[in-house]
């Protein structure tokens, strides 16, 4: 029920006191986003004073906006990594925050293959956790009695390493699930989940995704949202319900764990959850033997409101199986964040997939954003409040742990303000050809690739003369799709099929550490396919690019499709299907 009227919000009526002061942040932050802006760059700039890196610059302890743009320059992580580095190898001085860097938070985006380090504090773990506190305050605006139940959400460690210098370099969300921040988090009857806190922070993936299902399968009627980080990950959990449905039917029938389980935290924590339950066993099994799996999810956890999971971006590619799993359940995007920074939440979070904007949260660091229409040689940065609607920009930020005027790689279009703080799409990540899960492949990775793998055709006389791909999220999990025409020297020399499978192999090998985690440790991508069309293919690719009012002198063949009539033409030329027999090569450890 909602609070007095004295604590109504513009956003709408909070249901309590708490959610009521959230709601009033929300509108304070927003309706001064330029006043908070220039706070929090003065605040940034002040402690930072005397870093080695704005030192070089000679700010001279200026603290205005004109004399920050007028000497620092925007900057990429390349142009970082000299200090980034410095500070991995146990640099201890302030090269880039006046505040001890507390640890790196690795990046899905990678530099020469490696997944990036972003340098964080201790505090930024206080703005990450206030931005975390607004998002059901928002939600139970739309969706009512979030309180009487539970949330099965699928969520994950992944591995961590240590610097040269010892400081812990992990995602950004192992980070927090680690921290104190959630683990001792205080009891809220809106944020209650069925997985325990021993099963999430368990870093065997199997073992950690079964005693979640496990939870979620006997609280079904408990259950009021289904989540995960990703669309893939919450179809990944669907996958494994598929695969595993007769052990865990097994483990519910009769109350006990089953022997793969070792991990001694889960079996620990599972003994209090476990008993028999014969009937639900039963159910359980009625349900997934069937053949046809449409609505599962409502089926299983019949009392479902909602969807908590990312489809933007890369990620609306999974919607049209998310609706089939779900029966058409709503698909709420909360906020959007970055290993960089957090940077805003949605606030229509049940708005459709296609509509969701974000509303930039002003206090969480400086914003710029650069114009895409004078990205070139003079390119013209924009404060938050002065972006144009309909416009397109890259975000550009300067944050508390150290980065200034630093290229995120986002790029986002401009749909409307909530007061004077800007609303944005996500439009898409600069450069990325290729995504199924965290990775992101760009058309330079995908080439080398290509080569790497084509050496293997020297021995055959044979070349590829064209290529294209696109990521296949038809199978759980998404895979990538490479499409070649093979040219060979000799007529009647053909590559042996087993040839092929190293090529895919190959491909995999050449392919960055974020893409190979998701192969081998995350199981989040499935092995890479190599498609091999008739010679004359893409010449048929190119008419019929022409035929649609593509130039003929300025037609390249794109290096990635998702047009479906491409699509059709490709498949109705296929000769070979291979795919990567094994597991590429990764460890958790950083190449030198």
């Amino acid at each position: 029920m909602a609070v007095d009227s004295v604590l109504s919000s513009p956003l709408g009526p909070p249901v309590c006191e708490k959610d009521a002061k959230a709601l009033r942040f929300i509108e304070e932050m927003t309706r001064n986003a330029d006043e908070v802006q220039q706070k929090v760059l003065g605040e940034i700039l002040t402690r930072n004073a005397e870093t080695e890196y704005l030192r070089r610059f000679k700010l001279n302890a200026a603290i205005d906006r004109e004399t920050f743009k007028s000497k620092l320059p925007m900057v990429t992580y390349e142009d970082l990594q000299p200090e980034i580095q410095r500070i991995a190898n146990g640099d201890r001085s302030p090269i880039l925050s006046a505040h001890p860097i507390s640890e790196f938070l690795t990046s899905s985006g990678t530099s020469a293959g490696e997944r990036k380090l972003m340098p964080t504090i201790q505090e930024e773990l206080d703005r990450r956790q206030l931005l975390y506190s607004l998002l059901m305050p928002v939600m139970n605006l739309y969706v009512p009695g979030l309180d009487k139940g539970k949330g099965l959400y699928f969520l994950f460690v992944k591995s961590e390493t240590k610097t040269p210098g010892g400081l812990l370099a992990r995602p950004v969300l192992t980070s927090y699930y680690k921290s104190e921040h959630f683990k001792t988090r205080p009891y809220d009857p809106y944020m209650v989940y069925t997985s325990p806190n021993e099963a999430i922070l368990c870093s065997d993936s199997y073992q950690s995704m079964y005693s979640q299902m496990l939870c979620g399968l006997y609280e079904r009627n408990s259950v009021l949202r289904l989540g995960a980080v990703f669309a893939s990950g919450l179809l990944r959990a669907i996958r494994f319900l598929q695969l595993n449905w007769r052990q865990l039917a097994q483990d519910i029938r009769v109350g006990k764990l089953n022997s793969k389980v070792t991990d001694p935290n889960i079996c620990s924590t599972m003994g209090q959850v476990m008993k028999p339950d014969p009937e639900l066993a039963y159910f359980i099994t009625s349900e997934c033997e069937k053949d046809q799996w449409e609505g599962i999810i409502t089926r299983i956890w019949p009392n479902t409101k909602y969807l908590d999971v990312i489809v933007t971006g890369a990620m609306a590619q999974y919607i049209p199986t998310l609706d089939f799993y779900s029966g058409g359940l709503p698909m709420a995007c909360t906020m959007y964040a970055s290993s960089e920074c957090y940077f805003g939440l949605n606030l229509n979070p049940m708005c459709k997939p296609s509509e969701v904007s974000y509303t930039i949260m002003p206090n969480m660091a400086y914003f710029e954003f650069l114009s895409l229409e004078s990205a070139g040689s003079s390119p013209r940065l924009v404060d938050l409040v002065n972006v144009e609607v309909g416009k397109e920009y890259e975000l550009v930020i300067t944050t508390y742990a150290g980065l200034y005027r630093y290229r995120v790689g986002d790029i986002l279009r401009v749909t409307g303000f909530h007061n004077s703080a800007p609303q944005f799409h996500f439009v898409r990540r600069k450069n990325v050809l290729l995504s199924i899960d965290s990775d992101k492949t760009d058309e330079s990775e995908l080439q080398k690739a290509v080569e790497n793998a084509t050496q293997l055709l020297k021995d055959y006389n044979t070349s590829v003369v064209e290529y294209t791909s696109y990521a296949d999220t038809k199978t759980i999990p998404g895979h990538y799709v490479i499409y070649w025409e093979l040219l060979a020297k000799e007529s009647g020399n053909s590559v042996p099929s087993n040839v092929l499978d190293q090529c895919c192999l190959a491909m995999e090998e050449s392919l960055n550490s974020v893409y190979r985690q998701g192969r081998v440790s995350d199981n989040s991508i499935g092995p890479l396919e190599i498609r091999v069309v008739k010679n004359g293919t893409f010449e048929e690719l190119m008419d019929y690019a022409i035929s649609r009012g593509a130039s003929i002198n300025q037609y390249k063949v794109p290096r990635c499709v998702n047009f479906t009539p491409i699509m059709e033409l490709l498949d109705s030329r296929v000769l070979s299907v291979n795919f990567s027999p094994s597991l590429p090569h990764w460890t958790p450890e950083r190449r030198r």
